[in-house]
């Protein structure tokens, strides 16, 4: 009998960098995700299969059910990211896998890889759904990460996310601004590795309980905001803290520098989408900078 397995992608509003040491961040699960299907063969093998938005076919490996050694693949990279992932997840069920004398798996992403909004979360989730393990633990095992993607993928409504002592604190809170209708998000065409944005902000030297302190501080004012100029001001001081510590100019000065809104960076600096607030003069100033693809707040939201 097929199963099937759904996870929400990820946007971070808040909190980047910082959230891995336990800085409180303002997370929105995504309109956008990522399903995946089960279905027992008797092959012998596991067959995977991976459709991008557009149903065509960007990955596809071919498992032995053993050792989930890889037989065939379109990708070796990729092939050796699942097989680390299978094997976390069989590690800590092993019943995943004897079930049935095979397996054909398909994932369907209704986002375009490129956008950043979770490919890996949502198919952490969704394997840990499937292999009936703690998300949490099969993402720090396999790849590592505040986990605050996770947490996106399992919930429906915007969310604070805490690291407290290694342990996720997770609220579903009311997020809902009166001016929502003012933000937008942007893609740089950008995209980055977390990995390496990770590894770049551990090699900082800073003042970490004041910039925790800080950035909670920030992400507590952006959920109370009541008017956009509040929001606006809050976007600046998050961008020129972690500029700080980064090294790295904010993303309005750097692209930017003329646009008459805000522009704050999400997730790893210098890719992937950024938050914009505007109106709809916005769509025409990034659109005569080369930057196609501005999906409006409510329509990335997950309602």
């Amino acid at each position: 009998m097929k199963k099937t397995f759904y996870s929400n992608g990820k946007l971070l509003l808040s909190g980047e960098y910082a959230i891995l040491d336990g800085a409180l961040g303002l997370a929105i699960p995504t309109s956008y995700g990522q399903s995946l299907e089960v279905m027992p063969s008797s092959t012998g093998i596991l067959e995977w299969t991976s459709f991008d938005e557009q149903d065509r076919v960007w990955f596809s490996a071919k498992f032995d059910l053993e050792n989930l050694a890889t037989l065939s693949t379109s990708d070796e990279a990729t092939s050796q990211t699942l097989t680390t992932l299978l094997l976390e997840a069989n590690a800590q069920n092993p019943l995943l896998l004897t079930d049935s004398d095979g397996f054909s798996v398909e994932t369907h992403l209704t986002f375009p890889r490129a956008w950043g909004l979770g490919t890996s979360s949502t198919l952490i989730n969704n394997l840990a759904q499937w292999a009936r393990v703690d998300a949490y633990q099969l993402l720090w095992d396999a790849f590592g990460g505040s986990g605050y993607d996770i947490a996106c993928a399992q919930h429906h409504s915007p969310i604070t996310y805490q690291l407290k002592n290694g342990t996720p604190d997770v609220k579903e809170i009311d997020f809902d601004p009166v001016f929502k209708d003012s933000l937008l998000f942007v893609h740089l065409n950008q995209k980055q590795s977390s990995k390496k944005a990770i590894a770049a902000y551990r090699e900082q030297a800073f003042d970490k309980e004041t910039l925790l302190r800080k950035i909670t501080n920030i992400t507590q004012k952006m959920i109370l905001a009541l008017t956009l100029a509040d929001f606006e001001v809050l976007m600046e001081e998050h961008e020129a803290l972690l500029s700080g510590v980064l090294g790295i100019p904010p993303v309005k000065e750097l692209l930017f520098p003329d646009y008459f809104g805000m522009v704050k960076s999400l997730g790893a600096w210098g890719g992937d989408f950024v938050l914009a607030t505007g109106d709809e003069m916005s769509l025409d100033y990034f659109k005569a900078k080369g930057y196609e693809t501005m999906v409006p707040y409510s329509k990335m939201i997950l309602q």
